[in-house]
C-alpha cells in the first residue's frame, strides 16, 4: 500500500511532529512499509487462537508483599527543602 504525502503529513500531524519535506517523502515509505506488515499480519488465520497477553507462559517472579516498619517520619523529612508538620510541603500546582 503506498500513502500519499498529505496522509504521512497528516500523521505527522496527528503525532505532533514538525517534519521536512524530506523527512515526510522519507518516512512515508517507513510508514507504508508497517501497513503493509499489518495487512500481512491481518492475513493470519486466528480463528481459535486464544488471546494472550505474552508469548511465554510467565508467572509473578516477584517477592511476596511483606508488610514491613516504615521509615520513621523524622528520618524521611530530614533532607526535606521544606516541611509542613509532619508532611512535605510542595509548591501548589493547581490554583
Amino acid at each position: 500500500m503506498s500513502l500519499e504525502l498529505d496522509q504521512v503529513r497528516w500523521v505527522a500531524h496527528l503525532s505532533r511532529l514538525e517534519l521536512s519535506e524530506q523527512e515526510l517523502s522519507s518516512l512515508g515509505g517507513q510508514l507504508a512499509s508497517i501497513v503493509k506488515y499489518v495487512d500481512q499480519l491481518r492475513a493470519v488465520n486466528t480463528e481459535g487462537v486464544e488471546p494472550m497477553a505474552h508469548a511465554l507462559d510467565l508467572v509473578n517472579v516477584l517477592r511476596d508483599d511483606v508488610p514491613v516498619p516504615s521509615l520513621p517520619v523524622a528520618e524521611a523529612l530530614a533532607n526535606a527543602p521544606a516541611r509542613a508538620g509532619d508532611h512535605f510541603a510542595v509548591p501548589a500546582v493547581l490554583d
